[in-house]
């Protein structure tokens, strides 16, 4: 039987994945063999696994830095929103139905036992399990049948660290304020606090310390810095959308659609010098950008007429006739074309006319394709022959076909057309994104030398900055009496 930890937040946006992340590589450093566990998770961006099954992207990077293979088991429950208060409800890695808020929480006690089989699968094969909490404990109005924060710490009898973020203010509330709204048996599973994303000179928070240890009787594990490191992240609010101001020499703009999904596809770009990547949602913050993206989405009908609405379709379609390429990705491959159609209501229903840029149509489908794709470019003319016979490798998670033409991008599908290009795969520029940059700078007659590490050694890299980060921050013998001595 595994010893499992479990981490919870006062709220979203404390820091949780990146915690379970770092200690998953810790705990693999050490010698042990562990692995990551959500029961529900919330999130656009998500990862195929080995099963050919759908989990939270949080959760494929937590089981990287722990070592293992992403499977269905981590993560059981994936709700995917498709409006405000409707979500895809994804049940062992496959599609269940959407239902709406309502529905769910009617019924979401009934999912206990997909929960802790998954669960109890794990159990039978790692010493320790890392299990992630969502949103916070002390949300009363949702408490009833959790099947997220106390209810699964219950459930597996873990210890519980409870968090706070710092940077955002108020931590002595969240963290004292949460502890106060717990049922009594609910406290005596948190076992001790951790203050993250601290900035600053560290010694100055001592005597925070003594008080959060004072007024909540337990013990502050650690005071873990805001840390500087590239990992994927799954949220939407995640700190990189917000990123609009810096213009490199070579400027990529990503169209921040209302549902996008997916958007670590163009994490690649951002790791090389004098390349930057903005997240533009009106019209405005466009400028002259030397390349367009239109990314995944979870809602492809309703994004449309959110472009058209906004004027961000035109804005696209005058910068490409000024001769600036686009390429969509997914739900954004679906935009680029004629027509989208839901004739099964498998997002909102109805159709609508796409952008037109390129030829292809598509018809949203009940069975939602979830798969690895390994392929090269086709031979390309127009702008995206640099691509030509290049490889990748990545995933594709899609309901929807879309018709084929002439002009196939890819072994895997995809149509190009002049300058403007798509296809459902993720990842795609993931090994060859340097022949697109270099295409770039050619065109705007710069002479730039691009470099990077290999994707494995730089997310191996980044993952142990990240572990050493919080190893060196927090009080390693009590985390480790912790879970020995459990509940």
């Amino acid at each position: 039987m595994a010893k499992s930890i479990m981490v919870q937040g006062t709220m979203s946006n404390v820091g949780k994945s990146l915690l379970v992340t770092a200690l998953c590589r810790i705990f693999r450093q050490d010698g042990f063999s562990c692995v990551p566990f959500k029961s529900q998770n919330m999130a656009l961006n998500s990862h195929v696994t080995v099963e050919g099954g759908e989990i939270g992207t949080a959760q494929a990077v937590q089981a990287l830095s722990a070592g293992v293979d992403p499977s269905v088991l981590m993560n059981p429950i994936l709700l995917k929103p498709t409006a405000d208060s409707c979500s895809q409800v994804i049940v062992g890695g496959k599609v269940l139905k959407n239902m709406t808020s309502r529905e769910y929480f009617g019924c979401r006690s009934d999912f206990i036992p997909v929960i802790m089989d998954a669960y109890g699968e794990l159990d039978k094969n790692f010493d320790i399990i890392v299990i992630e909490g969502a949103g916070s404990p002390a949300e009363l109005n949702l408490k009833k049948d959790d099947i997220v924060n106390m209810g699964i710490a219950k459930l597996t009898n873990s210890p519980v660290l409870l968090v706070g973020d710092i940077d955002c203010g108020g931590v002595f509330a969240q963290l004292l304020g949460t502890l106060d709204l717990l049922e009594k048996q609910e406290k005596e599973f948190v076992k001790a606090l951790v203050v993250n994303k601290f900035r600053g000179d560290r010694r100055l928070f001592s005597e925070g310390v003594k008080i959060l240890e004072e007024k909540s009787n337990r013990p502050v594990l650690g005071v873990v810095p805001y840390t500087d490191c590239d990992i994927e992240s799954e949220d939407s609010i995640s700190d990189r959308l917000e990123k609009r101001n810096f213009t490199g020499e070579i400027d990529i703009a990503v169209v921040r659609l209302p549902r996008i999904s997916n958007f670590t596809d163009f994490d690649v770009f951002t790791r090389y010098e004098g390349v930057s990547v903005r997240y533009v949602r009106n019209c405005r913050e466009f400028g002259r950008p030397d390349m367009i993206f239109i990314p995944g989405t979870k809602n492809t009908i309703s994004d449309m007429k959110w472009l058209r609405e906004t004027g961000l379709e035109n804005a696209v379609k005058k910068l490409n006739s000024q001769g600036v390429p686009v390429f969509g990705i997914c739900g954004g491959y679906q935009i680029l074309g004629r027509k989208i159609s839901d004739p099964h209501g498998t997002e909102c229903g109805g159709e609508i006319s796409g952008m037109g840029l390129l030829d292809g149509e598509t018809v949203l489908t009940s069975v939602k394709k979830t798969s690895h794709a390994n392929g090269k470019f086709c031979n390309i003319t127009g702008f995206f022959d640099c691509m030509s016979g290049a490889g990748f490798s990545g995933y594709e998670i899609h309901a929807g076909e879309t018709s084929m033409t002439e002009n196939s991008l890819t072994t895997c599908g995809g149509e190009y057309k002049d300058s403007v290009a798509g296809c459902y795969v993720h990842g795609i520029f993931d090994d060859s994104a340097e022949k697109l940059l270099k295409k770039l700078s050619e065109k705007k007659g710069l002479e730039m030398t691009f470099k990077k590490d290999d994707n494995k050694i730089y997310r191996e890299t980044q993952f142990d900055i990240l572990a050493n980060c919080v190893r060196n921050n927090i009080d390693m013998e009590l985390l480790y009496k912790i879970i020995d001595k459990g509940v």
